[in-house]
């Protein structure tokens, strides 16, 4: 997805709609339908297609929740009250790899993610590889642990911040069984808040980009503001 700008597009991810996406980009759905002469209903636009985005002016403030609490899943694309998505928010760069292996995506060159970090517990290697990505953090504060990355961001003066104030890229920490786990926040959809991460979702355990990953008691920590 390239930054919003007159000549800007984004990439249709599944569960997306027209009406989110005018909203979302400060336009109208006539004006989408107008910029993309393939889409013929309004309510059929498929996930993989490249939209148009007509003289786009930002995004529109996301619908507030209600703080830190049982996780939910998702399959919108990333929203929020931060105006423009583009490729310094983390949580629009996760969202280009969705569907990904993180044991594919770990050995390739597209992100500065670390190959040695077994497949099952790549989601701190993913998200450290991400905030680097958008220029958040520096390979000093990136770490393949999650408890060492919330370390490492805490001491560099990130905050935990309720769910109603996070903006998409914010860091999803938790515990759960005695496990760590972390996932970026990507706002909300339909009032629900959206997370992108590392999952353990494959069949053999190993993890997938994928939406969802919080559940359970979160807390969300976001860089100094």
């Amino acid at each position: 997805m390239t930054a919003i700008g007159s000549t800007s597009s984004h990439h249709i991810a599944w569960g997306d709609t027209l009406s989110a996406l005018a909203v979302r980009y400060g336009t109208s759905v006539d004006a989408l339908m107008s910029a993309n002469s393939q889409i013929t209903d309004a309510n059929k636009i498929y996930a993989g297609d490249t939209l148009n985005i007509p003289g786009a002016t930002g995004g529109a403030p996301g619908p507030q929740g209600t703080g830190a609490g049982a996780g939910v899943g998702g399959t919108g694309a990333v929203g929020g009250d931060t105006g423009p998505i583009d490729a310094r928010n983390p949580a629009a760069i996760a969202e280009q790899f969705i569907g990904r292996n993180a044991g594919e995506l770990k050995h390739s060159d597209e992100l500065p993610m670390q190959s040695w970090v077994p497949n099952n517990v790549n989601c701190a290697n993913f998200v450290s590889a991400v905030l680097q990505k958008a220029g958040v953090i520096d390979a000093g504060q990136a770490s393949a642990s999650v408890d060492q990355l919330a370390n490492n961001l805490k001491g560099d003066g990130w905050q935990t911040v309720s769910l109603e104030n996070a903006r998409p890229g914010d860091v999803v920490l938790m515990q759960k069984n005695g496990q760590s786990h972390v996932v970026l926040f990507a706002g909300f959809e339909g009032g629900k808040p959206q997370f992108i991460g590392s999952n353990n979702v494959n069949a053999d355990g190993s993890q997938r980009i994928s939406w969802g990953g919080a559940s359970g008691n979160y807390e969300i920590i976001t860089p100094p503001r």
